[in-house]
């Protein structure tokens, strides 16, 4: 008996200590993986997809090439060169891409990833997700 209550007190704390450090969010700027400098100025929130197999090596509206595997984006009005990082709100991921290229078209969706950025992210299997947008310059 007295064996038991020793491992009891021994492990209490350590317990006691687990059940406070938890958190429930899944947030990365809350939880503390990656700091709120990091992140940058929030921009927008909304859907983003993904684009590239049918585009790789075509010139981008910057006048680039256009490489599917590069960690670049379509905006609809930012100017281009400016890094963004990119959050995956659904899975807490997130990527710095750089604009190069306009769009999207399709309705509602504030962002066109290269296939590069969207494997990072976690979204070419769904083809969307709900990111949030942070501008870094």
């Amino acid at each position: 008996m007295k064996n038991i209550l020793t491992r009891v007190s021994a492990i209490a704390p350590l317990l006691f200590v687990a059940a406070c450090n938890t958190t429930a969010s899944n947030d990365p700027a809350s939880t503390g993986s990656i700091s709120q400098a990091a992140l940058g100025k929030e921009l927008q929130r909304g859907t983003a997809s993904w684009y590239g197999p049918g585009f790789h090596g075509r010139r981008t509206a910057s006048g680039e090439r256009f490489n599917s595997s590069d960690m670049t984006a379509a905006h609809p009005s930012l100017p281009f060169g400016t890094r963004l990082r990119v959050v995956n709100e659904s899975n807490g991921r997130s990527v710095v891409v750089r604009i190069n290229d306009r769009g999207p078209y399709a309705h509602r969706r504030i962002i066109d990833l290269a296939k590069g950025p969207a494997q990072a992210l976690g979204l070419t299997s769904t083809g969307v997700g709900y990111v949030s947008l942070h501008r870094l310059d």
